[in-house]
């Protein structure tokens, strides 16, 4: 038995498809999810998810949202996702060079929100790069 996983966002329809198994960044950990999980609802923070439709996994950026599960079917609704296969590296490793770059600059800043969005910018920068395949040692 498998479960049916749904990712959304407001833009698009990332993953519609069936799957063996789930594991999603959520705001206290990593989620996992099989069939048969008990119904949940969590919040989900800026990280990879992983999903596995059959031996292999594949992974996706997502920007924080909410999960649902219930009766095997996971629904997933983001701000913002992206499957790892379509992820340019170059492009991902320029804009997390970037971004560590303002995190930096920002913690010399006593400006809440601008270490707040620097934060929030390395975060998610960091989770397309290595949704892109790529191990990330920062």
């Amino acid at each position: 038995m498998s479960l049916t996983v749904r990712v959304i966002a407001a833009d698009k329809t990332v993953w519609d498809s069936a799957a063996e198994e789930v594991i999603l960044p959520s705001t206290t950990g990593q989620l996992g999810i099989l069939s048969g999980h008990a119904p949940l609802l969590s919040a989900l923070d800026v990280g990879v998810m992983r999903v596995r439709p059959g031996k292999d996994w594949v992974s996706i950026a997502l920007m924080g949202g909410f999960v649902e599960v219930e009766n095997d079917e996971v629904v997933i609704l983001v701000n913002g996702a992206e499957r790892g296969d379509t992820i340019d590296r170059e492009e991902a490793r320029s804009t997390l060079s970037a971004a560590q770059a303002r995190l930096d600059q920002s913690e010399q800043s006593e400006d809440k929100q601008e270490r707040y969005e620097a934060q929030r910018d390395f975060k998610r920068a960091r989770a397309r790069l290595q949704a892109s395949g790529e191990v990330v040692n920062i």
